[in-house]
């Protein structure tokens, strides 16, 4: 295939393939530049072969699971074709709204609750001073788009349209899976694009997916994949978070309205029980302050629920088909999302009992100039509820009944992989048993990078000081740019960018102020250029070279002290007489800040600085445990060393 040979790589194909053999969970961690994917690849595939069931990969990113399809599964098995026994066949499974919906597009299900409905978009014309020989919105003329396409896609799968279309239009042509009819009822279930990856990813040896559908199908016992033995998670390190934001819910007025004049529209019953509930709900939840509802539910919001509950309960059951077997979308859509909110309150009224958290959020302020600011409190709360721990369900519904390996580049912290095995349900009376590994990486980070920490900084408060805005311009001066700039908020990066932008010659891009892939673009061929952005670019970005020869942090990226759902966890295991602050945050932001720091050595020919503006890193208690995460770079907390390196970098 062109490539190197890897030790870390052999290594790791090796224990993938032992743990299969054995039916062995497996842990391993795999620096970047080891080739983790041809090393799981085949060894899965040997397995696959052997197997009368499909073996499943699922990536966290959409970029992974494009590289897997695209790049790396066909070029293995074009390379390895004479040794196989038969071709390979592999395919692609994504969640049902992923996939455009015939049945919707040709007019069997309403349009989205948009004020302009699909035909009418496709259709318009402005009546003055001539007509217009087709739609004249952005939403009509990417819907025009979206119809032919419909016309000449094989897959239906929203990634294959060049350029995207937004989310609005998508919704004119996708359905969700309570949405859908089910192939016993559509008419058009045989060309159906969904129907037709389930069934090739039935038949398949090899599935790519991603981590919300093993969710799905761990959690809630929908068959979204098919039966299989063998599992190999990439991009583990995501896996909880994942989970878990695939099986949280929310609830507000505005949904149980909206449900109520769809169900009022399309199946003609009474409505009046569900728009008092919905009355009821907000004012049981509209004084209660955005964050964590410790203490559960109080008297009066438990019985808003429970009447919710029956009013969507009758609805659901006043709006059954009337037994003539008329295919109506309108009906179905309707009542799916009856279905939603009566599963919801059901989840929430159980939550003393299920080990779930609750809390509200509002949508926050704006300020011309500022950006978003703190929750706007005079605005109707959204109820939200999500598990405490995914742990024990991962275990029953994951890794019970099947082998899985899991695999990053940052799974474990200094040498012990206890934390994400114990957040996914790998410690603790009844875990199964697993081993782990670390196969190393092919660099030589000690003499390809330096980690500098500001430690003479004082310590970070809201906002980005005067202070670090003067140790960046310094930083970055030195380097003469070149210059990555990862941010704990959306807020400092654009005041850093702005600030940066007066001071400093060269290109300061910023996040949100074009596609991601046009600002990497763009940063990655013009060597002076720096782009500043937040989380997608921790963990989303691949440039080698010299364009990325150093990478600004601009503090530890521990969670939100508001994250509802981090306090929660943290208060758990403090209950439980464990550290709650190391468990959870210090955690957290020991893989957030490996994954950062990542970004620098990509290539075996890259050299540059990581530099840390959080003195916390050098001078706080924790700050040995954080960098234990991150890989063995030269460090020096010397400003002058550390500004002489960047000025011979930049030469």
């Amino acid at each position: 295939m062109g490539g190197q040979d890897r030790q870390g790589q052999h290594e790791m194909a090796g224990r993938v393939d032992a743990a299969f053999r054995r039916r062995e969970h497996l842990l391993v961690q795999a620096g970047t530049g080891t080739g983790k994917s041809l090393a799981y690849l085949i060894p899965l595939i040997v397995h696959a072969l052997e197997s009368e069931k499909p073996a499943i990969v699922a990536t966290a990113t959409l970029a992974l699971q494009s590289q897997i399809v695209k790049r790396d599964l066909p070029r293995l098995l074009e390379a390895i074709a004479d040794e196989l026994p038969r071709p390979v066949d592999a395919a692609l499974l994504k969640g049902r709204n992923n996939y455009l919906c015939l049945h919707k597009i040709d007019g069997g299900f309403p349009a989205d609750d948009a004020p302009e409905a699909l035909f009418d978009l496709a259709e318009e014309t402005v009546p003055h001073p001539a007509p217009a020989p087709g739609p004249t919105t952005a939403l009509g003329q990417e819907i025009k788009r979206l119809r032919a396409w419909a016309e000449e896609t094989e897959t239906g799968d929203r990634d294959e349209i060049v350029p995207g279309v937004s989310d609005r239009a998508w919704r004119q042509v996708s359905v969700s899976a309570m949405e859908c009819l089910g192939a016993q009822r559509c008419p058009v279930a045989a060309e159906c694009f969904s129907e037709r990856a389930r069934t090739h990813a039935a038949e398949a040896d090899v599935v790519i997916t991603n981590h919300a559908m093993l969710a799905i199908n761990a959690f809630e016992g929908l068959a979204v994949l098919p039966d299989y033995d063998f599992v190999v998670i990439d991009e583990a390190h995501e896996l909880q978070d994942r989970v878990t934001g695939a099986v949280s819910g929310q609830l507000s007025a505005v949904m149980i309205t909206a449900a109520a004049s769809s169900a009022r529209k399309h199946t003609a019953i009474s409505v009046d029980a569900l728009n008092t509930a919905a009355k009821s709900f907000e004012a049981a939840f509209d004084s209660v302050p955005s964050g964590l509802m410790a203490a559960g539910l109080r008297p009066e919001q438990e019985l808003a629920l429970t009447q919710l509950r029956e009013a969507a309960r009758t609805a659901l059951s006043d709006s059954k088909p009337d037994g003539s077997g008329a295919v109506d979308g309108g009906r179905q859509m309707a009542r799916s999302r009856l279905a939603a909110i009566l599963e919801l309150c059901d989840r929430v009224v159980s939550t003393a009992h299920s080990r779930e958290v609750l809390w509200i959020t509002r949508p926050s302020s704006f300020t011309p100039g500022s950006g978003y600011g703190p929750p706007d409190e005079t605005l109707p709360p959204m109820l939200n509820v999500a598990p405490l721990s995914v742990a024990s369900r991962l275990r029953e519904g994951l890794f019970e009944g099947h082998t899985v390996v899991l695999t990053s580049a940052t799974l474990a912290i200094g040498n012990a992989f206890d934390a994400v095995a114990g957040s996914l349900g790998l410690l603790g009376e009844g875990a199964p048993e697993y081993s782990s590994a670390d196969v190393g990486s092919p660099f030589n980070y000690p003499k390809q990078g330096v980690l500098y920490v500001a430690s003479h900084l004082p310590k970070p408060g809201r906002g980005t000081s005067s202070e670090q805005l003067d140790e960046l311009e310094a930083l970055l001066r030195a380097s003469n740019g070149g210059a990555l700039g990862l941010f704990s908020s959306r807020r400092a990066a654009e005041e850093a960018a702005a600030a940066m932008r007066e001071r400093l010659p060269f290109t300061i891009l910023c996040q949100g102020e074009s596609s991601m892939a046009a600002l990497v673009r763009q940063f990655s061929s013009e060597p002076n250029t720096c782009l500043f952005g937040t989380m997608t670019l921790w963990q989303g970005v691949d440039v080698p070279g010299e364009a990325c020869r150093l990478v600004v942090i601009d503090r530890i990226p521990f969670p939100r002290p508001d994250d509802p759902l981090m306090t929660a966890r943290t208060r758990a295991v403090s209950q439980a007489g464990g550290n709650g602050f190391m468990t959870i945050s210090a955690t957290h932001a020991a893989v957030r800040l490996a994954q950062g720091a990542g970004r620098l050595i990509r290539a075996a020919g890259d050299r540059g600085m990581v530099a840390v503006l959080d003195s916390r890193l050098a001078n706080a208690r924790y700050g040995g445990f954080l960098r234990g995460a991150l890989p063995p770079f030269w460090s020096t907390k010397d400003r002058a060393t550390a500004l002489q390196i960047l000025q011979r970098l930049a030469g």
